[in-house]
């Protein structure tokens, strides 16, 4: 076999720029300080990096149309004419303005928001990319839908790299996990009854891509690792056979991820396709079963570097593993790719000047994946030396990450093994807890709260900057967070809040600032990932063992409390949500990992509780979007993630109030889940789907209290007192007026005060007057 003799892909790599320059550059858009023109050049630059940097390091098979303004899922709506008619939209190209308003909502009073922005109109509904941190705009279909190919976004990509001498390969989303993700309205109807309607689209693209020059198509269909009917199975064969026939001599890969194929493998091999990329991180059993069955001359892509984590890959390992199914087919039918697309992990390592050296050299961000591609692509032909030194570097990288003592703390470990059922029971029933609670606080009928953040206004994040390079003393930067914390405590009181929260102005993260105060976490300075439109996060890294060296949160809560006589909340982040939004240590067990976290916040909550605190909320905003895509799989992990929210949540006493709060919860599948977590109140996201979220608890009679968000703070849309109140009265329909919360959908942090205030100002005028009601 000779050097470079196998084919290199990646399936997609970080769109948001190495200085996050797509965020600036929307941002600056949006709020009118520059214009469209500005914003698209910025983003054909980053484009244009992205495929050259993937040309430097020798892959093969170069994505095109992976990049997105705001996410992929928006761009196939936009693409195939899915938007709703609220956007005004009259058929022909679709702008900008529109393009945004779906993704964020318009004022209706407001004539110009930069670049977007004419008329009302609430935002499509946000969620989660399958398992993943990535949130994606939910399509919104009818049963009477239409589709017309409304942007060829994919072939102008595809242009645009072919004019820089760089062949690509455009990536499309399935059409069938495009229905699958999205949501029918005006009636309940399967869509993907809407298939044989959308498939002349995609062959229109199809054609066109093949006339603009391309020769193989990437068609992303992660919903083969779902659990999957016969219907839906014969769905992808039907659309299948329908696109593979389409366009004689354009080749389709088919690329399925985030999990195994189990029983959809016969379906997916037996798919009238060129290629399949399968994910060998996640199912790495599924190796043998796919190169068994895969069909003669069809391409199979492995998926052997994680696309979703951080670590550095065991190379030779790797390449022993594979080299029997390359010896079994040939080169010429093997691409050895990321498991998917690598828009989930950071840029570059070499932009991080100040990590320890140690988990330096364990790491690797996008960059450094291409270049283990490199690598791999090559140790199969002529063992270069270089080769040969990268593979040896890479097995004495993992040995010393497994020897470490920076990894390895044998208290931490003793203490979890030493975990038993009755740390994880409160001490007594909800219904004796909720009597004492209810003496001690004496809220009103449906008591108003928030979910604990407040803006982080450009003051703060110029003061904590500001701090950080030493320009401002600590304790110059400890009063000018005091004097945030008392302003958003006044404003609390004086907006007629019923429990007040402390703002969170010391906190640049809800992770991070817990992360940065425990052992085994560490953190970057450029690791950026994107979450949602511009909104991106630097999860932290959890390398070794979990510990709480001292209290992170009782000062602050104990100085906000001092200033009024209302409750305010001890505001914690559970331990499932720190570790699912974390990249996670790879050698040992998730549910091992939470454990540890789960002790740690378990002392903090009972230091709180110590220093007086009645209301402490443990956010789980991350518990439901950690379920594994088989159903079959979820039981194993809401065992673990419960048992660690109660490890957490039990060390009080009866008198203290726990809350949570959840995002993107839907509950129907896992309502006996949530209950099982017996927090005394729970706050969920359900606003823009009009309480529709909350129809698990038509059949289930939920025991405890529940916050139903009736704001959506994704948007800078500043909802009404009546559309707040009848969503109030929608909530009256499933739940008790005793169990009954207002609160907005989750935290406040990304809003502006200017959106804030009006908006809490009118949430709290409709409980009002649901008490007047009442």
């Amino acid at each position: 076999m000779s050097q470079d003799a196998i084919t290199t892909a990646t399936l997609g790599v970080p769109r948001i720029g190495r200085k996050r320059e797509l965020k600036f550059a929307l941002e600056s858009c949006w709020s009118g300080k520059s214009d469209e023109t500005a914003l698209l050049d910025t983003a054909q630059k980053l484009r244009a990096e992205n495929w050259k940097e993937q040309q430097a390091h020798g892959i093969a098979r170069i994505p095109s149309n992976d990049f997105s303004l705001y996410d992929h899922v928006l761009d196939t709506a936009v693409m195939v004419g899915a938007i709703p008619a609220r956007y005004g939209w009259d058929g022909g190209p679709v702008s900008l303005d529109t393009y945004f308003a779906m993704a964020r909502g318009r004022q209706g009073d407001d004539a110009a928001r930069g670049c977007c922005g004419v008329t009302g109109a609430s935002a499509l509904e946000m969620t989660k990319w399958f398992d993943t941190n990535y949130h994606y705009m939910v399509p919104e279909l009818t049963a009477d839908q239409t589709f017309a190919l409304t942007s060829k976004k994919p072939v102008e990509h595809f242009l645009e790299a072919k004019a820089l001498g760089i062949h690509t390969r455009p990536v499309l989303l399935g059409p069938v996990t495009f229905l699958k993700l999205a949501k029918p309205v005006g009636g309940d109807f399967d869509t993907l009854a809407l298939l044989p309607t959308l498939l002349p689209v995609y062959e229109e693209l199809l054609k066109a891509l093949a006339k603009a020059g391309a020769d193989w198509v990437q068609v992303d269909e992660p919903c083969l690792v779902l659990d999957l009917d016969a219907g839906e199975q014969q769905a992808l064969v039907s659309a299948y056979a329908q696109l593979g026939e389409a366009v004689p001599g354009l080749k389709i890969m088919l690329a399925t991820y985030f999990g195994a194929l189990g029983d959809n493998l016969d379906c997916a091999l037996n798919l009238a396709v060129d290629g399949l990329h399968v994910d060998l991180i996640r199912a790495p059993e599924q190796l043998d079963a796919v190169a068994a069955t895969a069909r003669k001359g069809q391409v199979l892509s492995l998926g052997i570097l994680d696309g979703r984590n951080i670590w550095r890959a065991d190379l030779a390992a790797i390449r022993d593993r594979i080299a029997p199914v390359i010896e079994a087919r040939g080169a010429n039918l093997i691409e050895l790719a990321p498991s998917c697309s690598m828009l989930h992990v950071p840029i570059d390592l070499d932009l991080e000047t100040q990590l320890d050296a140690d988990l330096k050299s364990w790491l690797a961000f996008a960059s450094q994946k291409m270049g283990e591609l490199s690598v791999l692509g090559r140790a199969f032909g002529g063992r270069a030396p270089e080769v040969a030194d990268a593979l040896s570097d890479a097995s004495r990288a993992i040995a010393a990450r497994a020897a470490s003592s920076k990894v390895n703390d044998p208290a931490v470990q003793a203490r979890a093994a030493a975990v038993d059922a009755s740390q994880m029971q409160r001490k007594n029933a909800y219904t004796v807890r909720a009597a004492t609670q209810h003496a001690r606080l004496r809220l009103p009928a449906f008591p108003t709260t928030t979910i604990g953040s407040f803006p982080q206004t450009s003051e703060v994040r110029k003061a904590r900057a500001a701090n950080a390079r030493g320009d401002l003393s600590d304790a110059d930067y400890k009063s000018f967070i005091e004097r945030e914390t008392e302003g958003a405590i006044r404003w609390q009181e004086g907006a007629g809040l019923d429990v007040l929260v402390h703002g969170e102005f010391e906190r640049n993260d809800m992770v991070q600032y817990f992360g940065e105060k425990l052992s085994g976490f560490a953190f970057t300075k450029h690791a950026w990932v994107q979450s949602y439109g511009s909104r991106y996060v630097r999860p932290p890294i959890i390398f070794g063992d979990v510990s709480r060296p001292e209290a992170m949160t009782v000062a602050w809560w104990k100085y906000a409390q001092s200033l009024t006589e209302k409750p305010v909340k001890g505001m914690l982040t559970g331990p499932v949500t720190i570790l699912n939004w974390s990249f996670v240590r790879n050698d040992m067990t998730r549910a091992d990992v939470c454990c540890q976290i789960a002790l740690a916040i378990r002392d903090e909550v009972i230091d709180l509780e110590e220093a007086g605190a009645a209301i402490i909320q443990i956010d789980e905003a991350a518990l439901r979007e950690g379920l594994p895509l088989r159903k079959s799989d979820w039981k194993s992990y809401l065992d673990w993630a419960i048992r660690s929210f109660r490890l957490t949540a039990s060390g009080v006493g009866d008198e203290t109030q726990i809350h949570t709060h959840m995002c993107y919860s839907e509950f129907n599948d896992i309502i006996d889940a949530v209950a099982a977590m017996d927090a005394d109140v729970i706050s969920i996201e359900t606003s823009r789907s009009r309480m529709e979220l909350l129809d698990a608890f038509k059949s289930f009679k939920y025991p405890n209290e529940i916050g139903p968000g009736v704001y959506d703070i994704h948007s800078p849309r500043v909802p009404g007192v009546d559309e707040m109140a009848d969503l109030l009265v929608h909530a009256r329909k499933r739940l008790s007026d005793d169990q009954l919360w207002v609160n907005p959908d989750c935290g406040l942090k990304t809003r502006k005060w200017d959106e804030v205030k009006p908006a809490i100002a009118n949430m709290v005028a409709a409980a009002r007057s649901l008490r007047q009601r009442a």
